[in-house]
């Protein structure tokens, strides 16, 4: 092989070896992005948790009467009303044990929201087991506000749901009536904690392995600069 021809293969063997270099660093980078990106909407919800979860107790219809603020997501509130109807919360593990969780629909019988629907999580048992009906009569309960979850698109057996979708939830339970727009899990139901049903327990405050999968990434992405710089000159001193 001529010297030009030496010359032009190095440079084709070099710029392959640099695209393959940049195009991995390049996915590398991008997948660290990613995991940056999970680290911060974790640190996010740990950060929320930490700001409402304790704060002061108040009536639903401050915090509820024109959405659920964002912000507002986890702060204890109390409200009055009877119970019009139950629901089971299907396949919802807590810490890692198979669960159901039981639902209420609480009509609001005191303040601006008097008679709207509040869905509530009364709490949750083993998965064999059948959630006890709510207490009837007048209740006052204190819960913590939550989202409403995306509704499911997948049946479940009678008085079942996959998900707390408030409209769903009602449908569900059989009640009539205007659902608001986010749920409460029950802190206190009547004075003290509910009967018969395991209260949700607090959030756990893991921010995951999110962080340290990000740094790995942009590890691997400069090894692969690294690496073919040294392949380069390698190849440079063995010409």
């Amino acid at each position: 092989m001529s010297a030009p021809d030496v010359r032009r293969a190095t440079r084709r063997r070099a710029a392959g070896v640099i695209a393959v270099a940049v195009v991995v660093a390049a996915g590398c980078v991008l997948a660290g992005l990613w995991q940056w990106g999970r680290h911060q909407g974790r640190s996010a919800e740990v950060a929320l948790v930490d700001a409402n979860y304790d704060a002061a107790v108040v009536p639903v219809d401050r915090l509820l009467a024109g959405g659920l603020d964002a912000d507002d997501v986890w702060r204890p509130v109390t409200a009055t009303g009877r119970y019009v109807g139950a629901a089971v919360l299907r396949n919802r593990p807590v810490t890692g044990t198979p669960a159901v969780h039981a639902l209420g629909v609480l009509e609001v019988t005191q303040g601006p929201l008097v008679g709207r629907l509040l869905v509530v999580d009364r709490g949750w048992l083993p998965a064999a087991q059948t959630p006890p009906a709510p207490p009837g009569g007048t209740v006052e309960l204190v819960g913590r506000l939550r989202a409403a979850e995306a509704p499911s698109d997948r049946s479940a057996p009678p008085g079942q749901v996959r998900r707390v979708e408030p409209g769903q939830v009602v449908a569900v339970a059989g009640a009539t009536g205007d659902p608001l727009p986010a749920y409460v899990v029950l802190a206190e139901e009547a004075g003290g904690p509910p009967a018969a049903v395991t209260p949700l327990p607090r959030p756990v405050a893991d921010l995951g392995p999110h962080l340290s999968y990000a740094f790995q990434w942009w590890v691997f992405a400069a090894g692969a600069l690294v690496g073919a710089v040294v392949l380069l000159r390698r190849d440079a001193r063995e010409m």
